[in-house]
């Protein structure tokens, strides 16, 4: 019996060796995006140019609500990226920008700093709270899958690029999830413990309705 156990041991490290590597996975973005990403292209199609995106390099359009905007290099954007576990975004903060608190369900995050100084934290699942005031040139860690935000901190644009663990990390932003809905005004006060005309008034500014 033993040794029919290390025969068969030996018989799928040997399968592992044998086994297909593929160098890359370009993403066919005209196909179905699944659990497992997207299909790949064939290599024949692949150019080096599926390899590089240039959309970082503008600043986005901070004249918004929030005063922030987020490009994003995720797989749909930079499909050099699928299979490979990563992908990147630019975060532009006008003086008083605000990411607000959101989730990605599929990733975890790290920031980097380049201009101005950026508050930024999340929170555990035990409800910890974990800010810092960062500034050009630091680096801030964010969990998968915890509620996070970033902050502008000084009077001037603040800039920075954040990396994901995923090439589509997925993005809740919870006000919107809570407000920018059809989920009715009712329902919303039982489970948020706000007064109708709180939830009336976000409604109104984040596009929801019901």
């Amino acid at each position: 019996m033993k040794m029919l156990q290390i025969l068969f041991l030996l018989f799928i490290l040997l399968s592992s060796t044998n086994a297909l590597v593929q160098d890359f996975c370009v993403a066919n973005l005209k196909g179905p995006d699944g659990p497992a990403g997207y299909l790949c292209k064939t290599e024949a199609k692949v150019t080096v140019d599926d390899f590089v995106f240039s959309g970082l390099a503008k600043a986005g359009n901070t004249s918004n609500i929030i005063k922030a905007a987020v490009t994003p290099a995720f797989v749909a954007q930079f499909p050099g990226v699928n299979g490979l576990g990563l992908s990147l975004a630019r975060l532009d903060l006008a003086p008083g920008g605000v990411i607000p608190l959101h989730t990605h369900p599929g990733a975890s995050e790290v920031l980097v700093v380049l201009h101005g100084s950026i508050t930024a934290g999340f929170i555990s699942s035990a409800n910890s709270v974990y800010v810092k005031t960062v500034h050009k040139g630091d680096i801030m860690a964010f969990p998968q899958g915890l509620l996070h935000f970033q902050a502008n901190a000084g009077g001037k644009r603040a800039t920075a690029i954040v990396s994901f663990s995923s090439p589509n990390p997925g993005l809740q932003i919870t006000a919107f999830a809570l407000f920018g809905n059809n989920l009715t005004s009712a329902l919303v006060e039982k489970t948020t413990f706000l007064d109708d005309a709180q939830v009336k008034k976000l409604k109104a500014i984040l596009g929801g309705t019901g």
